[in-house]
This record gives C-alpha cells, sequence and structure tokens, in this order.
C-alpha cells in the first residue's frame, strides 16, 4: 500500500495505526511538498502537482495506494479532483485528529474514508 502524503510528515507510530486499520502495512510513503501561490489557479496548481508525484497512468489506475490530502480545503478539493481524473474514482482518504490531553500536541489516525464507497452511497440518495 502507497500513502500519498500532501500534509505534514507522519510518524511512525500513524503509520502503525494506517496500517491496522486498512488491515495491510502501508510500504512506502511519498511525502509531496504541497504549496500553493494563493495568486494563481489552484486548477493548475494541482495538475502541478500531481505531475510531480511522477506515477504513469498505468500505476495511477492500478496502484494501491490512500491520501492523506492537503490541509487547505480548496487545494483538497482541487487535488483530489485531479487524482480522480487520473485513477478513475475517487482514492480512499486519511484523517487525522489531535490526540486529546497530550502535553506536546500530537496527531492520530482517525480514520479512513473511502470517498468512492461514500460516493455511490450518496447515488443512492439522489
Amino acid at each position: 500500500m502507497l500513502l500519498l502524503n500532501f500534509a505534514h510528515p507522519f510518524t511512525e507510530r500513524q503509520r502503525a495505526q494506517l496500517g491496522a486499520l486498512v488491515g495491510t502495512p502501508i510500504e512506502n510513503i511519498l511525502d509531496i511538498q504541497t504549496q500553493f501561490d494563493p495568486n494563481e489557479s489552484f486548477a493548475a496548481q494541482a495538475v502541478a502537482l500531481i505531475d510531480s508525484v511522477g506515477m504513469s497512468r498505468e500505476q495511477w489506475q492500478h496502484t494501491p495506494l490512500i491520501v492523506n490530502p492537503p490541509s487547505l480545503s480548496a487545494i483538497a478539493c482541487a487535488v483530489i479532483a485531479e487524482l480522480h481524473g487520473r485513477m478513475g474514482y475517487f482514492p480512499t482518504i486519511v484523517r487525522l485528529r489531535p490526540v486529546p490531553d497530550a502535553v506536546v500536541p500530537s496527531f492520530e489516525v482517525a480514520e479512513v474514508i473511502a470517498l468512492n464507497t461514500l460516493r455511490e452511497e450518496a447515488r443512492r440518495r439522489r
């Protein structure tokens, strides 16, 4: 399983938590530096960002992966839309949350959200 990480680096603890939730080890993490210029098109920057990952068309369609999206919602939406176009379906994403009562601020894996499943379920409600 590949983790495309568009946010803060994952700790070994978070990596283990994520692997336990998805039932398979996270074999590789690609930390992708995500810094957008607010004066430029987010759509164009999302294309360039996903291009920078360096995966082929076949890899986008067949590599099992999970996405830790960027923190800024507009960037996250643009990135997810670009990924959907390349993959042919919505990716599964990971959500982190603050660890309660932590002395030093830290985050844990809260859940894994299968966006494509969420979409399919929503289609039945329209």
